[in-house]
């Protein structure tokens, strides 16, 4: 899950553009909420998180970061280690 400004289509920032961006090299189904609809949405998920910047990034429930760590997690290639699970799924899903 990807909190952040706008839409994995359109995003609304650069910092959300980036982490789509980056989600998208491993091809597994991203489920965002636009926090710019929503100031409850936007409030609640930073007090949750306790990181007061977006797009924050979620996966598999564990609160990862914004764009600067996913980035990060793409070069040192920990992201591909933590996203394995879930690219292994879509794929077997599209070959069902």
């Amino acid at each position: 899950m990807i909190y952040m400004k706008g839409i994995p289509e359109a995003p609304r920032c650069g910092f959300s553009a980036l982490a789509v961006r980056v989600l998208n090299e491993y091809g597994v189904p991203i489920s965002a909420r636009n926090i710019l609809e929503n100031p409850e949405l936007k409030s609640g998920v930073k007090a949750f998180s306790n990181w007061p910047t977006f797009p924050q990034i979620f996966i598999k429930g564990e609160f990862i970061g914004g764009s600067d760590i996913i980035l990060n997690m793409h070069q040192s290639g920990e992201l591909k280690e933590k996203l394995k699970d879930l690219a292994a799924e879509t794929n077997s899903e599209r070959t069902s």
